[in-house]
């Protein structure tokens, strides 16, 4: 990476993560990344890695070549209403709030600044995030892949068109959610039958992996590979069978359409 200096707004779990990646993997030195939140604990934290820590978001956007906004949603018009005088179009503005746009960032900053609009997800904390991006029209090559760098060093990254960014949130963002539903009531059915929390745990956690290596590797599709796990007349039949009868594939699907149109909703 460049020694452009990279700055955080917001110092939660995900820009942690960022960060994290960044000094784990010796992409950038601690020096030539700054911080800011309001947590002043938050910046304790940073702080104790070596990182700059600063007072506001105005003085972070001014020393800052790279400003990542990594704040929630409903935050962004206070944010961006903070930062707007201290912004320029040479500056690069990152977005990783589901549902803000592209236009939207550069709306509430009066200027159309260079831009990266980026979907990751909570995995990213241990470095196994799934990533999508999209670019404005106006960044160049290296600011972009600059952006895309401190991404891809915690996981892997698909870069996509702007106008599925909402979608996606729904495939990669909220999807860990829906994982650890489906997760819970394995557990929870292998408690009430007698089985060890702990020892379920272990085999659930064992067979999302190994499934989730199956349809990487493999080179069949989710179908054929239900098909292969489903004997006739056998046991996954009959687990399946429920599934289906209770119409669980399209409740996925509805919720996931929930999900997009949220997203819509907090763009707006």
């Amino acid at each position: 990476m460049s020694e452009k200096r990279i700055g955080f707004i917001g110092a939660g779990n995900m820009a942690t993560a960022i960060i994290n990646g960044i000094l784990k993997n010796k992409a950038k030195s601690a020096e030539n990344i700054s911080v800011f939140d309001l947590d002043t604990e938050k910046l304790s934290v940073m702080k104790n890695k070596g990182i700059d820590t600063v007072t506001s978001g105005a003085e972070l956007t001014k020393k800052s070549d790279i400003i990542v906004l990594a704040v929630k949603p409903q935050n962004y018009d206070e944010v961006l209403s903070e930062i707007r005088s201290s912004a320029n179009d040479t500056k690069v503005f990152v977005t990783i709030a589901a549902g803000i746009s592209i236009e939207y960032v550069q709306r509430g900053l009066g200027i159309k600044c260079p831009m990266v609009r980026v979907m990751p997800n909570t995995p990213l904390l241990l470095g196994k995030g799934a990533t999508a991006l999209c670019r404005s029209e106006n960044i160049s090559d290296e600011d972009f892949n600059e952006v895309h760098k401190m991404f891809a060093l915690s996981g892997d990254t698909q870069i996509l068109p702007e106008s599925q960014m909402n979608a996606i949130i729904a495939v990669n963002g909220s999807s860990p959610a829906y994982v650890y539903l489906f997760a819970k009531a394995m557990v929870d059915y292998a408690v009430s039958v007698g089985i060890d929390r702990e020892a379920a745990l272990g085999l659930v956690c064992k067979t999302f992996e190994g499934s989730a290596e199956m349809l990487r590797s493999s080179g069949d599709t989710p179908k054929t590979l239900i098909e292969k796990v489903s004997s006739k007349g056998g046991t996954t039949i009959e687990a399946l069978k429920v599934l289906n009868d209770r119409n669980v594939p399209q409740a996925i699907i509805d919720a996931m359409a929930a999900c997009t149109k949220r997203a819509e909703e907090l763009g707006k």
